[in-house]
């Protein structure tokens, strides 16, 4: 298994990368997701949140919005580039009550049951040690308080993923991955297995069957080059980089895709009251 080091830089690198085109239109999924997590947590005005692997701030500025001016938002992320855009974004909608700090969510140091709720959207997978990641996190979560953790669900972003992997290991077949990240909780029996091994009981798991909107075929590019996928882009030369692009695209061109799968699996744990 990678060690929790490498994988934090791998991750910082490729988020940091791909922050130019993060907020983009085509994109709007971030948002979308976001804010669907943080409503089916129940916030009431004056909560404190621990928001991690928040991103540009797509739960951590809703959460925001609904604790309050009387409450608090912490945002953590380990790509600076990106956190740097979500303050903007709070800045320019008058929300002052959050914090952000480029930080391991494993070794933020906050003490137990410090806050009402704690929320991870789109990042518990790159932990090597999920399990042990949602244990620290839960710790922090108060009696009666909510974790919420929310993931990919199965056959994610088909089927314009299988044609750009295919179309990178024609370039780089050592660049080529079969497995993801999110595979290993990408069913709501992985999750729910994953969420057990680190204790939790009475969790309540949602499945939404999503899909995510292309206007042309350059849209699907545009996510690509602005998420993960531009950790192993980046590792292309210019040309492999063209050539992959342009396979990609003929074939999602040629299919007509208009549309790709974005299923979510959402899980929502209350702790129970001592």
């Amino acid at each position: 298994m990678e060690s929790h080091s490498i994988a934090n830089k791998k991750t910082a690198h490729a988020y940091n990368t791909a922050a130019d085109l993060f907020d983009h239109p085509a994109n709007t999924f971030w948002n979308r997701f976001g804010t669907s997590t943080v409503n089916r947590l129940g916030l009431s005005k004056g909560d404190k949140v621990l928001d991690v692997c928040s991103g540009t701030g797509a739960s951590a500025l809703p959460a925001a919005r609904q604790v309050g001016s009387d409450g608090r938002v912490v945002a953590v992320d380990l790509a600076e580039k990106l956190l740097a855009r979500a303050a903007e974004k709070a800045k320019s909608d008058g929300l002052e009550n959050l914090e952000f700090r480029v930080d391991d969510m494993l070794v933020l140091g906050y003490p137990d049951g410090y806050f009402d709720a704690v929320v991870c959207v789109f990042g518990i997978f790159f932990v090597p040690d999920m399990a042990a990641a949602v244990r620290e996190l839960w710790r922090q979560v108060r009696p009666g308080g909510r974790l919420a953790v929310t993931t990919w669900g199965s056959d994610l972003f088909e089927p314009a993923n299988t044609s750009l992997w295919q179309a990178i290991c024609d370039e780089r077949p050592d660049l080529h991955k079969d497995f993801n990240p999110w595979d290993r909780i990408s069913t709501p029996e992985g999750l729910l297995a994953m969420l057990a091994e680190a204790g939790l009981t009475d969790m309540h798991i949602f499945a939404e069957d999503a899909t995510h909107s292309l206007s042309g075929p350059e849209d699907w590019w545009t996510l690509a080059m602005g998420s993960g996928y531009r950790g192993t882009l980046d590792q292309l030369n210019e040309e492999q980089l063209r050539r992959v692009k342009q396979s990609n695209l003929h074939h999602l061109a040629s299919q007509s895709v208009t549309e790709i799968s974005a299923n979510v699996l959402y899980a929502v744990v209350e702790k129970p009251l001592i």
